[in-house]
Parts: C-alpha cells; sequence; structure tokens
C-alpha cells in the first residue's frame, strides 16, 4: 500500500488538471498513488484521463455530476494510502510538499492534520494575503469561526481522521471544507508548515465561491450545527465566541436577504437571530 493517497475531483477543468497532475508526478516523496475523480466533465477530461498511463495513477469517471464533495468522498473509498492529501484540480503542489508535510508528522505523531502556507495567485498576477488569511497551527478552533482557515489544497491527513469525520458534506454545495474543519479543529491541534507549499489560484468563473452567493448561509448552517452538534469539545470561552460570531453572521445575512428581498432561506435566518440572541442574552446574564 502507498503511504499517501492523492485525491483530485474535477469538473470540466482539463487544462488545469493537467498542471495539477503535473505538480504531483514531480513530488520529491513518491511513495504516493494519485486517484483523480472526474464529475461528469463534458470537455476533453475523459479523452485525457483515459490517456494517462502511469502505474500510480488511477482516474474514475463519474457519470452524473453530484458535486466536490461526493467526488472527494469517491475518491477515499478507493484511496488505500495511510495519509490522504487533497489537491483541487485548479491548484499546484511545490515540488517538497509531501516531502514536508510527512517530516512534519514524523516529528509530530499525534497530529493528524497538516496544512501549509500558500502563495495566491488570482488573474495569473501573484496577490499578498491579508493579516485575516494568515494561516497557523495548534488550536485555531477560534479564528476558524470567523472564516475558512485551511485550503484542502494544502491538507494531508489520515485517512483515520478523513472517516472519523464522515467524509465531506455532500449536502453543502459549498463551503463543505469550512464544515469540515470545524468539526476537526474542534477535536484536534493541526500541523502547519510556514513555508508555502503550494501555489492556489483563483479568479477563474468556475471557482464556487464565484458561483454561489450568499455564501455565509452555508457557514451560518455549519456554526449552528458545531454548537448543537459538537460543543461538548469546546470550552466555554469557545462556545461563547462561536455564538456571538453566529449571530453576527447571520444578522448580517437576515439584511442582506431583506434589502435584495431574498425570501428562500429568510425565516431559517431570522428564526436562528432569535434563537442566538436569547442564548446571548443568557449568556450574559450568568
Amino acid at each position: 500500500m502507498p503511504c499517501v493517497s492523492v485525491i483530485i475531483p474535477t469538473h470540466n477543468r482539463c487544462e488545469l488538471l493537467k498542471r495539477a497532475v503535473g505538480s504531483v508526478l514531480c513530488q520529491t516523496f513518491s511513495d504516493w498513488e494519485l486517484i483523480i475523480v472526474d464529475d461528469a466533465s463534458t470537455d476533453e477530461t475523459c479523452e485525457y484521463l483515459n490517456g494517462l498511463d502511469h502505474p500510480q495513477i488511477k482516474s474514475v469517471i463519474l457519470e452524473e455530476n453530484k458535486g466536490v464533495s461526493h467526488a472527494r468522498n469517491r475518491g477515499r473509498e478507493l484511496a488505500t494510502g495511510k495519509w490522504i492529501a487533497l489537491l483541487d484540480s485548479d491548484d499546484e503542489w511545490l515540488k517538497d510538499r509531501l516531502e514536508r508535510q510527512l517530516e512534519f508528522a514524523q516529528e509530530n505523531p499525534d497530529t493528524p492534520l497538516i496544512h501549509g502556507e500558500e502563495i495566491w495567485i488570482r488573474n495569473g498576477k501573484r496577490v499578498n494575503q491579508k493579516k485575516i488569511h494568515q494561516k497557523t497551527g495548534g488550536r485555531i478552533l477560534p479564528r476558524a469561526f470567523h472564516l475558512c482557515l485551511i485550503s484542502p489544497s494544502a491538507t494531508l491527513m489520515t485517512a483515520k481522521l478523513y472517516d472519523e469525520m464522515g467524509g465531506f458534506r455532500e449536502d453543502y454545495p459549498v463551503c463543505e471544507d469550512y464544515e469540515m474543519w470545524l468539526k476537526v479543529c474542534c477535536r484536534y491541534d493541526v500541523g502547519f508548515i510556514s513555508e508555502p507549499i503550494i501555489r492556489k489560484y483563483g479568479g477563474h468563473e468556475d471557482q464556487l465561491s464565484s458561483r454561489f452567493r450568499a455564501m455565509d448561509f452555508w457557514r451560518i448552517k455549519a456554526l449552528d450545527e458545531l454548537y448543537k452538534k459538537h460543543r461538548d469539545f469546546l470550552s466555554v470561552e469557545e462556545c461563547k465566541e462561536l455564538k456571538e460570531v453566529l449571530l453576527k453572521k447571520a444578522l448580517i445575512l437576515k439584511q442582506g436577504y431583506l434589502k435584495h428581498n431574498n425570501l428562500e432561506n429568510l425565516a431559517l435566518i431570522e428564526a436562528l437571530v432569535k434563537e442566538y440572541q436569547s442564548e446571548c442574552l443568557l449568556q450574559e446574564n450568568k
């Protein structure tokens, strides 16, 4: 069995996929298998995958488009490695990505997830991250309430952890990674490589973040489920901050829904605002 199972989900990104695959082939660490899951592409991806002839690469071509979470989970079903390394098809690993993370894992055997710093490329140009986006390791949960701090393409996790978390939520069309990392970070400290290990590309039209509006609905949903299902893993102060962040996000989203006459999820958000206003009031009176 290989040490690492690399999973690339893809949909209609044939040219970008070639770059991602090339960055795996160039790794300084070579004990890996690569599983590419094509989520029912309609471009030349199928022909490209059928033409790949490499003993460490296997591909799956899905007949129905079911989203990135389903594709990743399908890849996990086929994975045989102790470690799972994720790579989105529009991103690229630096050549020592796996080597550096596995060295960290050897020195920190109780750390089930390791991520790393990123080089951001937007519309073909390198951009600097804002301070709020800076990555760290350890107990990052309180910061993770506010925004997604772990990139799937920079993630190496044990297969055991992937299964413990139940894989990625297939009912989340976006923010599925945010939901997953919240559950991981409430249970475990995470490892971190402070030097860049990936190039993360953005600005193209087919990114999920470009196609979905009101993504905070899914972040609020993830925070609500974290509080109601997993708060035993949180400290008193973390519970307090979670409720405050959730309420703030829900109030902002409610205002946006009303402004744009978006009624689809308004009733649910209004109910959450009322619920967490009461929660925060009780918290203040204790």
